[in-house]
């Protein structure tokens, strides 16, 4: 019993401790959409500080945040790893992910529709109302994304590590693999990362 019990518990903290695949996949596009928040932040201190708004830069921005942080990154999220959380997690996690994650994903989604919304009315307008809603939606966008991600990767992905069994998480791992090896995806991944390694290189 006392050899049965001690086997029990180390397989739970060797468990706890396995570095998942999907997670640590998840985490690295946390940085690169964080670089990306960084760099939109200064583009707007630039618009306080005088600069005109580059229409250009900004439709960038939103191609970013549709493609790379919701379509490539959330979307990942929402269909592996939190579907695999309410599916097996219980209570706790569907409050979570249903009640908290999806409806911050939804949050970022309007903040994006509506700073495009305002940047197509800028083009045609230049007026104050516009610029003021530009500058608005991305901050407010970028703001968002900062506590989601903080969220995310101390609270949500620690109770993933720690609860999901190793069967549940080497689905994920194959599936977030199978996902990202999509050519598909990978040009998408590599278009958007190349364009803010380019931006951020001479902010």
């Amino acid at each position: 019993f006392t050899f049965k019990t001690t086997l029990n518990t180390k397989l739970c903290i060797i468990n706890r401790r396995m570095k998942m695949y999907g997670i640590e996949i998840l985490l690295e596009e946390h940085k690169n959409i964080l670089k990306f928040v960084n760099f939109t932040r200064e583009e707007c201190k630039k618009i306080l500080n005088g600069a005109d708004i580059d229409v250009t830069l900004f439709k960038e921005c939103v191609s970013f945040g549709k493609n790379y942080a919701d379509h490539h990154h959330h979307v990942k999220e929402e269909e592996i790893l939190f579907k695999k959380m309410t599916e097996h997690l219980g209570k706790t996690a569907e409050t979570i992910i249903k009640n908290g994650m999806l409806v911050e994903h939804d949050l970022g989604r309007l903040y994006i529709s509506e700073l495009e919304t305002a940047l197509n009315r800028y083009e045609t307008k230049k007026d104050d109302d516009s610029k003021l809603d530009i500058i608005s939606y991305m901050t407010a966008y970028g703001h968002l994304l900062n506590r989601h991600i903080d969220k995310e990767n101390n609270a949500v992905y620690t109770f993933a590590e720690r609860q999901l069994n190793v069967q549940l998480k080497e689905e994920i791992d194959k599936e977030t693999k199978v996902f990202d090896e999509i050519q598909e995806e990978i040009a998408l991944k590599e278009k958007a990362l190349a364009w803010l390694n380019t931006k951020t290189a001479v902010s």
